[in-house]
Protein backbone atom coordinates (compact mmCIF):
# COMPACT_ATOMS: atom_id res chain seq x y z
CA UNK A 1 0.00 0.00 0.00
CA UNK A 2 1.14 3.15 -0.81
CA UNK A 3 2.36 5.63 1.71
CA UNK A 4 0.05 9.00 1.22
CA UNK A 5 0.89 11.02 4.04
CA UNK A 6 1.98 14.71 3.78
CA UNK A 7 3.97 14.03 6.47
CA UNK A 8 7.49 14.93 5.72
CA UNK A 9 9.77 12.56 5.88
CA UNK A 10 13.08 12.49 7.90
CA UNK A 11 16.08 12.69 6.92
CA UNK A 12 18.08 8.96 6.16
CA UNK A 13 19.62 8.07 9.82
CA UNK A 14 22.81 7.41 7.32
CA UNK A 15 22.74 11.40 7.03
CA UNK A 16 22.79 12.17 10.96
CA UNK A 17 25.77 9.43 10.99
CA UNK A 18 27.77 10.82 9.13
CA UNK A 19 27.78 14.39 9.98
CA UNK A 20 27.82 13.40 13.35
CA UNK A 21 31.32 11.45 12.23
CA UNK A 22 32.50 14.03 9.49
CA UNK A 23 31.21 17.37 10.69
CA UNK A 24 34.51 18.82 10.42
CA UNK A 25 35.27 17.68 7.25
CA UNK A 26 32.00 18.50 6.06
CA UNK A 27 32.28 22.51 7.13
CA UNK A 28 35.41 22.87 5.19
CA UNK A 29 33.72 21.31 2.10
CA UNK A 30 30.53 23.40 2.52
CA UNK A 31 32.40 26.57 3.32
CA UNK A 32 34.22 26.28 -0.08
CA UNK A 33 31.17 24.63 -1.89
CA UNK A 34 29.14 27.84 -0.91
CA UNK A 35 32.16 30.18 -1.54
CA UNK A 36 32.70 28.56 -5.32
CA UNK A 37 28.96 29.42 -5.62
CA UNK A 38 29.15 33.10 -4.34
CA UNK A 39 32.64 33.98 -5.14
CA UNK A 40 34.85 32.21 -7.12
CA UNK A 41 37.68 33.87 -6.63
CA UNK A 42 37.67 33.96 -3.24
CA UNK A 43 37.09 30.06 -3.26
CA UNK A 44 40.32 29.76 -4.96
CA UNK A 45 42.28 32.05 -2.66
CA UNK A 46 41.09 30.19 0.14
CA UNK A 47 41.85 26.86 -1.45
CA UNK A 48 45.74 28.34 -2.06
CA UNK A 49 45.87 29.75 1.13
CA UNK A 50 44.89 26.78 3.09
CA UNK A 51 47.29 24.15 1.35
CA UNK A 52 50.11 26.68 1.66
CA UNK A 53 49.36 27.14 5.49
CA UNK A 54 49.25 23.14 5.35
CA UNK A 55 52.67 22.30 3.64
CA UNK A 56 53.99 25.25 6.28
CA UNK A 57 53.17 23.82 8.73
CA UNK A 58 53.48 20.16 8.23
CA UNK A 59 57.60 19.71 9.98
CA UNK A 60 55.45 20.51 13.09
CA UNK A 61 52.53 18.25 12.69
CA UNK A 62 54.83 15.47 11.81
CA UNK A 63 56.27 16.24 14.44
CA UNK A 64 53.52 16.63 17.13
CA UNK A 65 51.76 13.30 15.45
CA UNK A 66 55.15 11.35 16.06
CA UNK A 67 55.03 12.76 19.86
CA UNK A 68 51.27 11.50 20.31
CA UNK A 69 51.55 8.28 18.95
CA UNK A 70 54.90 7.28 20.64
CA UNK A 71 52.91 8.32 24.23
CA UNK A 72 50.20 6.12 23.50
CA UNK A 73 52.24 3.13 22.07
CA UNK A 74 54.77 3.52 25.23
CA UNK A 75 51.98 3.81 27.97
CA UNK A 76 54.24 7.09 28.75
CA UNK A 77 50.98 9.09 29.32
CA UNK A 78 50.23 6.39 32.51
CA UNK A 79 52.89 8.15 33.97
CA UNK A 80 50.40 11.16 34.76
CA UNK A 81 48.87 8.99 37.80
CA UNK A 82 51.91 9.34 39.70
CA UNK A 83 51.19 12.96 40.04
CA UNK A 84 48.42 12.88 42.57
CA UNK A 85 50.36 11.54 45.22
CA UNK A 86 52.04 13.72 47.85
CA UNK A 87 51.65 16.44 50.23
CA UNK A 88 49.76 19.04 49.36
CA UNK A 89 51.69 21.56 47.49
CA UNK A 90 53.68 19.25 45.85
CA UNK A 91 50.76 17.42 44.43
CA UNK A 92 49.62 20.99 43.18
CA UNK A 93 52.45 21.27 41.37
CA UNK A 94 52.85 17.90 39.87
CA UNK A 95 49.39 18.06 38.90
CA UNK A 96 49.57 21.40 37.45
CA UNK A 97 53.38 20.09 35.50
CA UNK A 98 51.30 16.86 34.53
CA UNK A 99 48.66 18.97 32.87
CA UNK A 100 50.76 20.93 31.21
CA UNK A 101 52.35 17.82 29.12
CA UNK A 102 49.06 15.40 29.13
CA UNK A 103 47.96 14.95 25.56
CA UNK A 104 44.43 16.01 26.70
CA UNK A 105 42.06 18.69 25.43
CA UNK A 106 39.24 20.83 27.14
CA UNK A 107 36.70 17.65 26.52
CA UNK A 108 38.89 14.66 26.62
CA UNK A 109 39.96 15.86 29.99
CA UNK A 110 36.85 14.98 31.27
CA UNK A 111 36.07 11.43 31.66
CA UNK A 112 39.16 11.58 33.62
CA UNK A 113 38.72 14.20 35.92
CA UNK A 114 35.55 12.55 36.78
CA UNK A 115 37.77 9.05 37.42
CA UNK A 116 39.68 10.86 39.44
CA UNK A 117 37.18 12.43 41.91
CA UNK A 118 34.95 9.76 42.02
CA UNK A 119 38.38 7.78 43.76
CA UNK A 120 38.48 10.49 46.29
CA UNK A 121 41.51 11.98 45.05
CA UNK A 122 41.69 15.67 46.60
CA UNK A 123 39.79 18.40 44.38
CA UNK A 124 42.91 20.80 44.53
CA UNK A 125 45.01 17.91 42.71
CA UNK A 126 42.99 17.28 40.07
CA UNK A 127 41.50 21.26 39.64
CA UNK A 128 45.05 21.81 39.36
CA UNK A 129 45.33 19.11 36.58
CA UNK A 130 42.04 20.06 34.77
CA UNK A 131 42.75 23.48 34.31
CA UNK A 132 46.62 23.32 33.16
CA UNK A 133 45.59 20.11 30.46
CA UNK A 134 43.90 21.87 28.04
CA UNK A 135 46.15 24.59 27.56
CA UNK A 136 49.25 23.31 26.77
CA UNK A 137 51.13 19.80 25.56
CA UNK A 138 54.26 18.76 23.90
CA UNK A 139 52.44 18.67 20.46
CA UNK A 140 50.80 22.05 21.33
CA UNK A 141 54.34 23.36 22.06
CA UNK A 142 55.59 22.50 19.06
CA UNK A 143 52.68 23.59 16.88
CA UNK A 144 52.17 27.22 18.77
CA UNK A 145 56.27 27.66 18.41
CA UNK A 146 55.93 26.67 14.39
CA UNK A 147 52.56 29.11 13.97
CA UNK A 148 53.24 31.89 16.81
CA UNK A 149 57.00 31.95 17.78
CA UNK A 150 58.90 29.96 20.38
CA UNK A 151 58.34 33.25 22.99
CA UNK A 152 54.57 32.53 22.64
CA UNK A 153 54.76 28.72 23.34
CA UNK A 154 56.79 29.18 26.44
CA UNK A 155 54.40 32.15 28.19
CA UNK A 156 51.64 30.10 27.30
CA UNK A 157 53.25 26.66 28.45
CA UNK A 158 54.29 28.87 31.33
CA UNK A 159 49.88 30.05 31.46
CA UNK A 160 49.19 26.42 31.80
CA UNK A 161 51.50 25.79 34.84
CA UNK A 162 50.69 28.82 36.54
CA UNK A 163 46.95 28.80 36.27
CA UNK A 164 47.27 24.87 37.28
CA UNK A 165 49.11 26.24 40.39
CA UNK A 166 46.74 29.37 41.04
CA UNK A 167 43.89 27.22 40.42
CA UNK A 168 45.45 24.65 42.92
CA UNK A 169 46.13 26.52 45.60
CA UNK A 170 42.61 28.35 45.50
CA UNK A 171 40.75 25.46 46.17
CA UNK A 172 42.90 23.68 48.38
CA UNK A 173 42.57 26.99 50.84
CA UNK A 174 38.60 27.01 49.91
CA UNK A 175 38.92 22.97 51.20
CA UNK A 176 40.47 23.46 54.50
CA UNK A 177 38.11 26.09 54.90
CA UNK A 178 35.33 23.59 55.22
CA UNK A 179 33.87 24.09 51.42
CA UNK A 180 33.46 22.11 48.06
CA UNK A 181 32.81 18.97 49.78
CA UNK A 182 31.66 16.02 47.81
CA UNK A 183 32.26 17.88 44.21
CA UNK A 184 30.45 15.10 42.07
CA UNK A 185 27.05 15.80 41.39
CA UNK A 186 24.49 12.65 42.74
CA UNK A 187 25.04 9.36 40.38
CA UNK A 188 28.08 10.21 39.09
CA UNK A 189 29.89 6.94 39.85
CA UNK A 190 33.12 5.54 40.32
CA UNK A 191 34.70 5.08 36.33
CA UNK A 192 35.73 6.94 33.23
CA UNK A 193 38.14 6.06 30.87
CA UNK A 194 40.93 7.05 32.74
CA UNK A 195 40.10 4.98 35.86
CA UNK A 196 41.88 1.93 35.08
CA UNK A 197 45.16 3.88 35.06
CA UNK A 198 44.78 5.17 37.84
CA UNK A 199 43.82 2.58 39.94
CA UNK A 200 46.66 0.46 38.39
CA UNK A 201 49.22 2.32 36.40
CA UNK A 202 51.06 0.21 33.72
CA UNK A 203 54.43 0.25 33.18
CA UNK A 204 56.13 1.97 30.69
CA UNK A 205 57.46 0.11 27.71
CA UNK A 206 59.82 2.72 26.11
CA UNK A 207 61.09 0.39 23.48
CA UNK A 208 58.01 -1.51 21.83
CA UNK A 209 59.15 -2.51 18.44
CA UNK A 210 58.83 -5.96 19.32
CA UNK A 211 55.40 -6.14 20.20
CA UNK A 212 53.07 -6.34 17.68
CA UNK A 213 50.56 -5.11 19.80
CA UNK A 214 52.26 -1.76 20.45
CA UNK A 215 53.26 -1.11 16.65
CA UNK A 216 49.64 -1.66 15.97
CA UNK A 217 48.61 1.06 18.32
CA UNK A 218 51.19 3.79 17.26
CA UNK A 219 49.82 3.27 14.00
CA UNK A 220 46.08 3.90 15.26
CA UNK A 221 47.72 6.62 17.37
CA UNK A 222 49.15 8.00 14.12
CA UNK A 223 46.18 8.03 11.78
CA UNK A 224 43.99 8.97 14.64
CA UNK A 225 46.14 11.82 15.88
CA UNK A 226 47.16 12.71 11.52
CA UNK A 227 43.04 12.99 10.50
CA UNK A 228 42.76 15.14 13.85
CA UNK A 229 45.01 17.88 13.58
CA UNK A 230 44.51 17.96 9.64
CA UNK A 231 40.71 18.28 9.84
CA UNK A 232 40.72 20.99 12.31
CA UNK A 233 43.82 23.13 10.62
CA UNK A 234 42.29 22.71 7.59
CA UNK A 235 39.13 24.29 8.93
CA UNK A 236 40.86 27.10 11.12
CA UNK A 237 43.03 28.26 7.69
CA UNK A 238 40.17 28.25 5.29
CA UNK A 239 38.15 30.32 8.22
CA UNK A 240 41.50 32.69 8.46
CA UNK A 241 41.60 33.10 4.97
CA UNK A 242 38.04 34.27 5.02
CA UNK A 243 39.04 36.67 8.05
CA UNK A 244 41.59 38.01 6.30
CA UNK A 245 39.83 38.58 3.20
CA UNK A 246 36.07 40.59 5.23
CA UNK A 247 37.68 41.48 8.40
CA UNK A 248 39.38 45.01 8.02
CA UNK A 249 42.59 45.49 9.75
CA UNK A 250 41.23 48.79 11.55
CA UNK A 251 38.24 47.23 13.00
CA UNK A 252 40.90 44.06 15.03
CA UNK A 253 43.38 46.84 15.72
CA UNK A 254 39.95 48.92 17.35
CA UNK A 255 38.89 46.04 19.18
CA UNK A 256 41.54 44.00 19.94
CA UNK A 257 44.67 45.95 19.95
CA UNK A 258 46.37 48.92 21.35
CA UNK A 259 47.10 49.41 24.76
CA UNK A 260 44.92 49.33 28.10
CA UNK A 261 43.69 45.95 29.79
CA UNK A 262 40.06 46.44 27.20
CA UNK A 263 41.54 44.20 24.85
CA UNK A 264 42.52 41.42 26.85
CA UNK A 265 39.02 41.66 28.92
CA UNK A 266 37.84 41.27 25.17
CA UNK A 267 39.91 38.32 23.80
CA UNK A 268 39.00 36.50 27.41
CA UNK A 269 35.74 36.42 26.90
CA UNK A 270 35.47 36.66 23.36
CA UNK A 271 37.54 33.17 23.73
CA UNK A 272 34.93 31.31 25.46
CA UNK A 273 32.40 31.05 22.22
CA UNK A 274 34.22 31.76 19.61
CA UNK A 275 36.99 29.15 20.18
CA UNK A 276 37.40 25.64 17.81
CA UNK A 277 39.98 23.97 19.36
CA UNK A 278 43.21 24.35 20.42
CA UNK A 279 45.10 23.27 17.28
CA UNK A 280 42.35 25.25 15.44
CA UNK A 281 42.91 28.59 17.45
CA UNK A 282 46.78 29.01 16.74
CA UNK A 283 46.14 30.12 12.82
CA UNK A 284 43.37 32.22 13.67
CA UNK A 285 44.94 34.13 16.50
CA UNK A 286 48.54 34.54 14.26
CA UNK A 287 46.25 35.82 11.76
CA UNK A 288 44.39 38.38 14.38
CA UNK A 289 47.88 38.88 15.95
CA UNK A 290 49.20 39.89 12.11
CA UNK A 291 46.38 42.40 11.73
CA UNK A 292 47.13 44.08 14.96
CA UNK A 293 45.86 41.74 17.86
CA UNK A 294 47.55 42.75 21.01
CA UNK A 295 49.82 39.42 21.99
CA UNK A 296 48.60 39.86 25.54
CA UNK A 297 45.03 39.33 24.40
CA UNK A 298 45.73 36.65 21.44
CA UNK A 299 46.99 34.46 24.73
CA UNK A 300 44.32 35.21 26.92
CA UNK A 301 41.94 33.96 23.89
CA UNK A 302 43.90 31.05 23.71
CA UNK A 303 43.49 30.10 27.65
CA UNK A 304 40.29 31.29 28.00
CA UNK A 305 38.82 28.99 25.12
CA UNK A 306 40.88 26.45 25.79
CA UNK A 307 39.45 25.64 29.59
CA UNK A 308 36.33 27.14 29.34
CA UNK A 309 35.01 26.09 25.41
CA UNK A 310 31.53 25.32 25.62
CA UNK A 311 31.18 21.68 24.59
CA UNK A 312 34.00 21.39 27.66
CA UNK A 313 31.48 23.30 30.14
CA UNK A 314 28.66 21.78 29.14
CA UNK A 315 30.38 18.30 29.96
CA UNK A 316 31.75 20.13 33.31
CA UNK A 317 28.27 21.21 34.47
CA UNK A 318 27.34 17.74 33.56
CA UNK A 319 29.82 16.06 36.41
CA UNK A 320 30.32 18.63 38.91
CA UNK A 321 28.10 20.49 41.40
CA UNK A 322 27.15 23.95 40.64
CA UNK A 323 29.39 25.86 42.48
CA UNK A 324 32.52 23.57 41.69
CA UNK A 325 31.34 24.71 38.36
CA UNK A 326 31.06 28.22 38.65
CA UNK A 327 34.38 28.11 40.72
CA UNK A 328 35.99 26.34 37.57
CA UNK A 329 34.66 29.04 35.09
CA UNK A 330 35.78 32.10 37.57
CA UNK A 331 39.46 30.44 37.52
CA UNK A 332 39.63 29.74 33.88
CA UNK A 333 37.99 33.40 32.99
CA UNK A 334 40.21 35.19 35.77
CA UNK A 335 43.11 32.96 35.24
CA UNK A 336 43.33 33.70 31.73
CA UNK A 337 43.05 37.27 31.94
CA UNK A 338 45.47 37.62 34.24
CA UNK A 339 48.46 35.44 32.08
CA UNK A 340 47.22 37.68 29.21
CA UNK A 341 47.99 41.08 31.29
CA UNK A 342 51.14 39.48 32.29
CA UNK A 343 51.97 38.43 28.97
CA UNK A 344 50.96 42.08 27.61
CA UNK A 345 53.56 43.96 29.78
CA UNK A 346 56.16 41.40 29.02
CA UNK A 347 55.85 42.08 25.11
CA UNK A 348 56.06 45.71 25.91
CA UNK A 349 59.70 45.93 28.50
Amino acid sequence: MTDLSLEPRRPPAFLGLLWQKHRVWLASALILAVLLLLDPLQAAESTRFAATALAGTAPFLLLSIGIAAWAGATGADNLIAKAFTGAPALMILMAALAGAVSPFCSCGVIPLIAALLAMGVPLAAVMAFWLASPVMDPSMFVLTAGVLGLEFAVAKTLAAIGLGIFGGAVVHWLTRAGGLSMPLREGIGNGGCGGAEMRAPKPVVWRFSHEAERRAKFGREALNVTLFLTKWLLLAFILESLMLAFIPAETVTSVLGGAGIAPIAIGTLVGVPAYLNGYAALPLVGGLVAQGMAPGAGLAFLVAGGVTSLPAAIAVWALVKPQVFALYIALSLGGAFAVGLLFHVWTLA
